[in-house]
Formats: structure tokens, sequence, C-alpha cells
């Protein structure tokens, strides 16, 4: 597992764009304001980006690869089309999967399991429909990480868009832990899934 895992701070900024239908995103480390990671979606087919500026979006497969700027994997996120509740593979540097997300059914403000290889729950994605906050929650209530749009250790130049938020795991995550991959990944999901 790539070292840039192991840290516990991550500011998300989406490319914003007209027409635009791949979604892309860097992630920057807060504290020296460099991008340590890029998020991009390379190998849209030609109905996916049709679809993508239709009502049918939410729908569409993704496939989106984080990789360091040197162009090291570090996880790949991906769906198929998704008429209802969506299911979500992650898998590692090496295309093997570690874990997915399924979405829960009735959740408002969205609601996601992260679950292991073998399908065993690992934590809660829980969302609140009136803000852009997000939690990993543990079955013993235990926060694995939190996504947010206010943090106020950050510059407000950097804050210039509704497509920028903060990434915090907690310390507890222990380092070298497949869990810190699926919760990068998951925010992927957030935006794509449940943020459409």
């Amino acid at each position: 597992m790539n070292p840039i895992l192991n840290k516990n701070l991550f500011f998300v900024k989406e490319h914003v764009g007209m027409f635009k239908a791949s979604n892309s995103f860097d992630i920057y480390d807060p504290e020296t304001q460099q991008i340590i990671l890029n998020c991009r979606e390379e190998n849209l087919g030609f109905f996916t980006k049709l679809f993508r500026f239709s009502d049918y979006k939410r729908m569409t497969p993704f496939d989106i690869e984080i990789k360091t700027p040197l162009g090291e994997k570090i996880v790949r996120v991906r769906r198929g089309v998704s008429f209802f509740l969506s299911t979500v593979e992650v898998l590692d540097e090496k295309d093997q999967v570690i874990g997915m997300f399924k979405q829960k059914f009735f959740s408002i403000g969205g609601k996601f399991e992260v679950l292991d290889a073998s399908e065993r729950p690992l934590c809660m994605l829980k969302g609140k429909w009136t803000s852009w906050d997000f939690k990993f929650i543990s079955a013993d209530n235990k926060e694995f990480a939190s996504v947010t749009k206010k943090w106020s250790g950050l510059g407000k130049e950097l804050f210039t868009s509704a497509d920028n938020y903060i990434l915090q795991i907690s310390p507890e995550v222990p380092q070298d832990h497949p869990l810190r991959q699926l919760i990068l990944a998951a925010v992927m999901c957030i935006d794509f899934v449940l943020k459409e």
C-alpha cells in the first residue's frame, strides 16, 4: 500500500467544467497545498458520455483510477449500470477486489455499507440530507473518518466552489490498513452516487 494513504487529512477538489462527461478530482495535502493524488475517469464509452448529459446520469457506470502525480495506481473504483441501488467495487493497485460499497434502501441523506472483499461489514458511511457531512461509523459507533465541506484549517481561497471537501481519517485506523483505501474510494462514491 502506498504510504500516501497513511495520511489522515486530504483536501478533495473537483475539476469544474461546462459540458464535461467525465469526472476528475485532485487530492491535495492540506498542510503543503501540493497535489498528492489524481482521480480520473479515463475510459468512458460513447453511450456513457451521452447519458451523462441526460436525466439518467446517476445510473451511468463509472470506473475511476486514483493515482499519484507520477502515475502510480493507488486504488480503482468501479460500478456498472445502476437502476436503483448501487453496488460499487473497490480494487487495489493490482486490480484485486479489496472491498465494496452497497447502498442502503430508503436512507435519508445517503447510506452505504462498507464491506471487505468477502462482503463482511467493516463500517457504515452515513450522510445528512441537509448538508455535505458524511461519517464512517463502525458497528460499535466509533468514527473512523469524516467528509465535510467545512474545515477551519484551510484558507478560504481553496473553497471557491461547492465541489471541494475535506476527508479526515481517524488516527485509530491503523497505518497500511485496507480500510484506508476503502475510505478514500468511498469519497468518490459520495460524489458520483449520492450527490449527483
